[in-house]
């Protein structure tokens, strides 16, 4: 796989509303192994998403364009490009690692189980 895709319908999100959007964007969250990243990190297309945030409320912003949210995250450093430190420790494989896919970055959110609300 080379190229991000999303699993939204043709339509596209703008035609969806946004229970059922956020709908959409859960089904496609999912458990990810490092090595399914790693490529993409060398690309610079992942966004690490703090646990503290929901990371389909953070899609969701992003799809939506929603940039005063994403640029506050961005600013309190809750969304941030991965780094070089967190990867190396992600690609041990002890992290649980969720992500949703929003091209054209890929959010990845390291977490202890499920995210919060899925």
């Amino acid at each position: 796989m080379t190229e991000i895709s999303s699993n939204l319908p043709e339509t596209g999100a703008a035609a969806l509303d946004d229970e059922t959007l956020y709908a959409e964007l859960v089904g496609q969250t999912a458990r990810i192994e490092w090595p399914e990243l790693e490529r993409f990190f060398a690309k610079g297309q992942i966004l690490k998403i703090a646990p503290s945030l929901d990371l389909v409320d953070v899609a969701m912003a992003m799809v939506r364009d929603r940039a005063e949210a994403v640029g506050a995250w961005r600013d309190a450093g809750e969304i941030d490009a991965l780094d070089t430190g967190t990867a190396r420790r992600w690609a041990s494989g002890e992290p649980t690692l969720w992500a949703v896919v929003t091209p054209p970055w890929i959010l990845v959110q390291e977490s202890a189980g499920a995210p919060a609300r899925h």
